[in-house]
């Protein structure tokens, strides 16, 4: 049973990777936002991955620790002017723990499962769509704990290293 669970969360992960492939393919410009809540422990992943990847991509990849108000970053991002924008957050998937899920914008249901921020994340990514041009998608991971507290649970920490070591791969 075990291999066969392994099995699948290789698959699971060969397919995350060929997805970020193929949507970073001619990506010139790229906003990595890492959105959470750092006192909600799991929450906290998408700003973890984007803290990881400081100082290690290139200067096309603008990092952005939005917190829980990416909508405070929409200037900066505008200005920057990406090809790609990438959203990292926690979100209820009925998954299991540090399961992820790509979505592209327009996919984004109305009433998206995203945690802990006050403006819908699709209406962000409509507005940044009509301002930017920018492809647009989330990178979506199952929380185990968001209770309050510090600290990624060991799945959650895992799926982090993983998804900060294949954007390193992936990223332009």
């Amino acid at each position: 049973m075990k291999r066969r669970s392994r099995e699948n969360r290789t698959f699971q992960r060969d397919e995350t990777e060929q997805t970020l492939r193929e949507w970073f393919s001619g990506a010139k410009r790229v906003v990595l936002a890492g959105i959470g809540n750092p006192l909600r422990k799991d929450d906290f992943i998408g700003v973890k991955i984007v803290q990881d990847l400081e100082n290690r991509v290139s200067q096309n990849v603008f990092l952005i620790e939005c917190e829980t108000v990416p909508e405070s970053f929409i200037e900066p991002i505008v200005e920057f002017e990406p090809t790609h924008i990438l959203l990292i957050d926690a979100s209820l998937l009925g998954l299991k723990s540090g399961s992820v899920k790509f979505v592209e914008a327009n996919q984004m249901p109305t009433q998206a499962p995203v945690l802990t921020h006050a403006l819908p994340l699709q209406l962000f990514c409509e507005y940044l769509t009509k301002t930017t041009h920018a492809k647009i998608a989330l990178l979506a991971i199952q929380p185990k704990d968001t209770d309050f507290g510090e600290g990624l649970s060991p799945e959650i920490d895992r799926t982090a290293k993983y998804l900060t070591n294949l954007l390193l791969k992936v990223l332009p």
